[in-house]
């Protein structure tokens, strides 16, 4: 009865924690560049005085998807696309370095190249600023030029565009990072795409049947409580009726 008991616990609280992570990826069907999370069960024993004999399920988001999204044309100068397997580098609220795929740019009110949520742009020489009033172009590779009026562009800089050999982590704050943490150096073949930006990676179809899927598995874990329950009251009926 304990085992029945402690099992389905385990699974209604794996199931939920599975929704959580569905529903974040939907929540997030229509941010560019986002990368769905991959989640997964693993066993882990329960530790503490004597045996370990009890052994619950967890679960996991070991890594993300990284099938690309669809890109498409916005015809905004601002916006990009990365190419491959390239990452955008950016400068996280705690100060370090970090990656995204989302190319959605602005310009902050001193000038400086910022993400649509603020966070600084890296450029290969620091933070890239656009002199007010320029119109901006974008070469393939990441090479920034600014217009004013009728004067011959001027190259303001080069987003730092970076293709990791390892897999990147994504942090709590919804950015990607190197597993060591530290920054990753330029690379100088990286590519983007201007004015169009890569959509989200996540199959709404898809996660929401995986959401449907992960609700009923709930259910089922309750009604095992529930039946674990009744055959524990009509236990103790029995035995105090042979009593």
């Amino acid at each position: 009865m304990d085992r029945m008991i402690y099992l389905s616990m385990a699974g209604a609280k794996a199931a939920l924690q599975r929704q959580d992570v569905l529903a974040n990826n939907l929540a997030n069907a229509s941010t560019p560049g986002f990368r769905a999370e991959i989640a997964a069960f693993r066993a882990v024993p329960v530790r503490g005085d004597g045996a370990s004999t009890r052994v619950y399920a967890l679960e996991s988001t070991p890594r993300h998807s990284d099938a690309p999204g669809v890109v498409q044309a916005t015809g905004r100068t601002l916006d990009v696309a990365v190419a491959g397997r390239g990452w955008l580098a950016v400068q996280a609220l705690d100060g370090t370095e970090a990656y995204t795929r989302g190319g959605a740019l602005d310009l902050s009110p001193e000038g400086d190249l910022v993400t649509r949520s603020g966070l600084q742009v890296l450029g290969d020489g620091g933070p890239i600023n656009v002199p007010a009033g320029a119109q901006v172009e974008i070469a393939p590779d990441g090479s920034i030029s600014a217009r004013s009026g009728s004067a011959a562009p001027q190259r303001i800089g080069r987003l730092k565009l970076v293709t990791p050999e390892a897999p990147l982590v994504r942090a709590e704050d919804g950015l990607f990072r190197s597993a060591d943490g530290g920054g990753l150096d330029a690379d100088p073949a990286a590519r983007v795409q201007q004015g169009a930006l890569e959509g989200s990676n996540v199959a709404a179809v898809e996660t929401m049947v995986a959401m449907i899927a992960a609700s009923r598995q709930f259910e089922q874990q309750m009604k095992l409580l529930q039946t674990a329950e009744h055959n524990e009251q009509a236990a103790a009926k029995l035995l105090g009726n042979a009593g």
